[in-house]
């Protein structure tokens, strides 16, 4: 038994360095350097396996310090499962921003093509220029209006204002 855990344990110790070296490899070797932990994390369980049997066989004054030894070693194997699924996770969830910003960068947006669009539109409805420019005409009075109206109400709360204080 002593000489499968004694490998055990030294895999878990390369698995711990290779995981430091997970957080500096590039995109490219990444999937590489996962993919070796995963399979030495897959051959540590079927190591464990072993390790639980030989250590029942034990002789009783030795068998209970075998299988606590055993469990740590489960537990610390089953900590860099998670520790390698939560690098999974953070670089997949990474990518995916990444993606999603490249998208968004790619977008353009322009209001005077869809002001061209519009009017594009409103010929094929049979609209003359002359009524297209009425329309833009009343649209620019309009915006006068509107800030002639916001001036005024300005006013008058400002003459309410000074008149109830």
């Amino acid at each position: 038994m002593e000489p499968l855990y004694q490998q055990t344990h030294k895999q878990v110790h390369e698995i711990q360095s290779h995981m430091g070296r997970l957080e500096t490899a590039d995109k490219q070797s990444v999937h590489l350097v996962e993919n070796e932990i995963q399979a030495s994390i897959d051959q540590i369980f079927s190591h464990l396996e072993r390790l639980e049997i030989l250590s029942s066989k034990e002789p009783p004054n030795k068998r209970q310090n075998a299988k606590l030894r055993v469990d740590q070693l489960k537990y610390d194997v089953q900590h860099l499962q998670t520790a390698l699924r939560n690098f999974q996770q953070r670089r997949y969830t990474r990518e995916q921003q990444e993606r999603q910003r490249e998208e968004l960068l790619s977008r353009t947006f322009t209001t005077n093509g869809t002001q061209k669009k519009i009017l594009d539109i409103a010929n094929m409805l049979g609209l003359s220029n002359t009524v297209m420019r009425l329309i833009e005409k009343r649209a620019f009075q309009d915006k006068y209006f509107m800030i002639g109206g916001m001036l005024l109400t300005c006013v008058v709360m400002f003459l309410a204002v000074q008149y109830l204080t």
